[in-house]
């Protein structure tokens, strides 16, 4: 059974478009076809600040419209603060939406007993601390461990980076009694593995982990009609005001070469 999803990276470059569409892809089930898209229009080239979160919300519902009309069987907002996830699941139709933190957390939970989070920049740990609490894994939380670098940092010098995850990681495993790793942002992609083998505990990436779950949410629906419900919190809006106040925005797009 093939699924289409579509990852969206929320900022205004496609610079890591086509690094991470090759990233999932050698991780997706055979039969997974992705396409990764950016946003035009816009300034921010991370999320780093909530102000700029806000820059990009628009576009970025106006990215998940044009998703749902054109047949995906879902997206992934891929922001580890998960950005905008319940307003666009209000808008998403039959299309399942996820987002890395959310994804993240449900997996590790299931893997371990103490889950770390390891983040770029202090800055960042208030909002993502807020979505553990409100995704409710608080109590299985042991805290976040700070690389000391900014996104765009991440993949400038990887072998640096690797350096500061397994660091910190191993730290968050032996000081803070952590059983599962969290790579706390999707640029942080393609160092999961090596870590891993060097602790001997779990190490969820933040683009893989978000990419099972949309595969899985995908194939709930596709084989059991199991989809996001619309009898509360993400009753859609109607029609006419939907076209109003959120217009169907094409994105820039990376596609799956193998379409």
């Amino acid at each position: 059974m093939s699924r289409r999803i579509m990852w969206i990276n929320p900022v205004g470059t496609s610079a890591y478009d086509e690094p991470i569409g090759a990233a999932l892809r050698e991780e997706a089930l055979p039969d997974t076809r992705i396409d990764v898209v950016s946003l035009h229009d816009v300034s921010p080239n991370h999320l780093e600040y909530n102000a700029y979160e806000m820059v990009v919300a628009g576009p970025t519902m106006g990215a998940i419209r044009w998703g749902e009309q054109q047949g995906y069987d879902a997206a992934v907002i891929g922001c580890f603060y998960d950005p905008f996830l319940r307003g666009a699941r209000e808008i998403s139709g039959s299309m399942a939406v996820t987002a890395p933190a959310e994804a993240c957390m449900h997996i590790a939970s299931t893997l371990g007993e103490r889950v770390s989070i390891l983040v770029g920049r202090s800055k960042w740990i208030p909002e993502m601390h807020e979505n553990v609490e409100k995704y409710g894994f608080g109590d299985r939380f042991a805290g976040f461990r700070v690389l000391r670098m900014t996104v765009n940092e991440f993949q400038a010098d990887p072998a640096c980076t690797e350096d500061r995850i397994l660091t910190e990681a191993r730290k968050a495993v032996e000081e803070d009694g952590a059983d599962v790793i969290v790579l706390g942002c999707t640029i942080e992609f393609g160092f999961y593995r090596k870590v891993q083998e060097e602790l001997g505990v779990p190490v969820i990436d933040a683009i893989v982990a978000p990419l099972r779950y949309a595969e899985f949410l995908a194939d709930l629906d596709l084989r059991h009609g199991w989809r996001t419900s619309r009898a509360l919190g993400y009753e859609r809006p109607a029609h006419e005001e939907l076209d109003q106040f959120v217009p169907v925005i094409e994105p820039v797009i990376s596609r799956d070469p193998r379409d």
